[in-house]
């Protein structure tokens, strides 16, 4: 039976699953982003898998079921990510800089990835808007804490930093999405330097080595 292509599997946490569900999603993964929620089936991921259907069912009720726990599953490792840059630097403008350039580089290194969660998540009912929702909901608020830290120190003037960091979460959205549909910027790197320094302007941080930097 067809083995799933590399490409995923780094997204799955190997140490909290089990090597079959780890298998599924991995399998999961490659196909919706290959041929899309409404056309993946179950048995298109089982035998991608090369597992059985009664090992897909013990562990997801459906396809469904699977793809929420699959979004819910690559936000987590992306924010675990984000959350790792943002340690190593020091100074709140830092941080968010460095969430900035986490967030595109990963989405710049994992196409798939970028394609599940901003293009087959999007618009597939209300239990998928609803987890859309929350998730997002967990990265402005990191965005926001440290927006809050920066007005504390006084690197930027006070502001409301939760629109702060929803538009900021908007703005990122849509500049992968259209590298997602159009290809470009080709690299999405590309689009980093100008876009960081719209952020740091929209919140009325001084950019450091220029704008673009």
């Amino acid at each position: 039976m067809e083995k799933p292509r590399t490409g995923s599997s780094e997204w799955v946490d190997s140490a909290a699953e089990s090597d079959t569900k780890r298998r599924i999603l991995e399998a999961a993964a490659e196909v919706f982003a290959e041929k899309g929620y409404y056309a993946t089936a179950v048995d298109d991921i089982v035998r991608a898998s090369d597992t059985s259907k009664g090992s897909f069912y013990h562990f997801f009720p459906n396809k469904q079921g699977i793809f929420l726990s699959l979004v819910d599953h690559m936000y987590s490792m992306l924010l675990r990510r984000v959350e790792s840059a943002i340690e190593q630097e020091r100074g709140a403008i830092h941080k968010v800089d460095a969430a900035l350039r986490t967030v595109l580089g990963e989405f710049a290194r994992h196409r798939r990835l970028a394609r599940i969660l901003l293009i087959e998540a999007a618009g597939l009912g209300h239990a998928f808007n609803d987890k859309l929702f929350q998730l997002h909901a967990g990265f402005a608020g990191l965005i926001k804490r440290y927006l809050d830290r920066a007005v504390a120190e006084g690197s930027i003037p006070p502001l409301d930093t939760e629109l702060a960091a929803y538009a900021w979460l908007g703005a990122i959205n849509e500049v992968v999405t259209r590298w997602l549909y159009t290809g470009q910027p080709d690299p999405l790197d590309k689009a980093l330097p100008e876009l960081r320094a719209m952020l740091l302007r929209s919140i009325g941080a001084e950019l450091e080595g220029g704008a673009g930097q």
